[in-house]
């Protein structure tokens, strides 16, 4: 449990008013002392990320945010925070104290949730010191289902945690990443090229997870460097039944690796897995069409200090001024960053999105879509540039 990767949890956020007993509701889900409780109004600045594991969901991310209400020039940058957690909510529960009365904040947060589609359940807190009953009312005549809680005494905890199991979307991520392409004793090779930008004495993140969804669909799996690509194809008795390679070594691979054999690439499984596949196929059309000082904005889900073989401070850019005879003015953002203003865009390229969740990709997305920005992903953009698209998206094609 404490090994699955956030980007694979469900993220469930706990929002509310300042002092609605947000901070004290984690400390007493996760039964530990984690977040700062306070009775000072905005105590919670950042939010706070916790991992557990609820039976029978499996491994979750607990979000404590700011108070939705909060005021001043800072109180608005927390607010922006919390706002920013909304694209990566699988499941919202809002929390309202049972001294208090539901108000336009708390009525703003519900809008927000309804109009992503995410699922609402409802805490009334401090059930010690008040009955709740106009919370009980605003949340029954909305038919959201709530807990009454006292999170000193953990009383409504359990009940909490039956209707977080009962309301969880229970497909905010796709089965598998390669499994229902593959089938028990296949052999698939995996080429994971070492190159400058690679982790020392590791894999990066979607090889490992690939990997490990082989081997649960009960594949025989080969990983080599794309040098013993060859050696390894040789030594088969019969052709292997997928080959998977980094997308930077498209050019590379798709000459060693015989038509007739079955190519795709670890990006292209993750546009699939986290994102919207077709969507980013749409995308493609775009490239033909930039012009030399078009700005384009790169978006890395993750931080990292880029070296010289960089891909998406170095290769993307060139691959794609290769393609259009001249200089792009390009942008990046790195992380949950993201442009609330994409107009002035005339594509976005977005990284395989292996280190945050599908919930925030697809909130990406639907904002290039409101604003008529293509999208493309690394992987799809490669493909392309290169030649072998068609060819790599074909295994997905089902």
């Amino acid at each position: 449990m404490l090994d699955t990767p956030r980007s694979v949890r469900l993220h469930i956020a706990i929002f509310g008013k300042r002092n609605a007993g947000k901070s004290s509701l984690i400390n007493a889900i996760t039964n530990q002392e984690l977040a700062v409780v306070s009775p000072v109004a905005g105590t919670t600045t950042d939010p706070v990320f916790k991992s557990m594991e609820i039976t029978p969901i499996g491994p979750v991310t607990l979000i404590d945010t700011a108070g939705i209400d909060d005021e001043g020039e800072l109180g608005e940058l927390r607010v922006k925070k919390t706002k920013q957690v909304l694209a990566k909510t699988d499941l919202l529960v809002l929390t309202i104290a049972a001294d208090s009365k539901p108000n336009q904040w708390d009525a703003t947060v519900l809008e927000e949730a309804e109009k992503r589609c995410i699922p609402v359940i409802g805490v009334i807190s401090k059930i010690d010191i008040a009955a709740g009953e106009e919370a009980i009312a605003w949340f029954e005549s909305r038919k959201i289902p709530y807990s009454l809680v006292n999170s000193n005494t953990r009383e409504g905890i359990d009940k909490l945690k039956e209707i977080i199991i009962h309301h969880s979307p229970k497909e905010f991520l796709p089965e598998t990443i390669v499994g229902d392409l593959i089938q028990q004793n296949d052999i698939i090779i995996l080429v994971t090229p070492v190159d400058a930008g690679a982790p020392k004495s590791r894999l990066i993140l979607p090889q490992v997870q690939v990997l490990r969804d082989a081997l649960d669909a009960g594949a025989c799996v080969m990983v080599v460097r794309e040098h013993e690509l060859k050696a390894a194809l040789d030594g088969l008795k019969q052709p292997p039944r997928l080959v998977v390679t980094d997308s930077q070594a498209f050019d590379f691979v798709s000459k060693v690796v015989p038509a007739d054999v079955p190519l795709t690439s670890f990006s292209i499984l993750f546009a699939r897995y986290k994102g919207d596949l077709r969507e980013f196929l749409n995308g493609i059309k775009a490239i033909d069409t930039l012009n030399a000082g078009d700005k384009v904005l790169i978006a890395e889900a993750c931080t990292h200090f880029p070296s010289h073989e960089d891909i998406g401070r170095i290769k993307i850019p060139k691959w794609l001024e290769g393609k259009v005879g001249g200089k792009l003015d390009f942008t990046w953002v790195v992380g949950s960053d993201f442009p609330e203003n994409l107009a002035e865009y005339k594509l976005v390229v977005h990284c395989g999105a292996c280190m945050i969740n599908r919930a925030e990709v697809l909130a990406r997305l639907d904002k290039c879509k409101e604003l008529n920005v293509p999208v493309v992903n690394y992987g799809v953009m490669i493909g392309y540039v290169t030649g072998v698209l068609n060819r790599v998206v074909k295994p997905l094609e089902k």
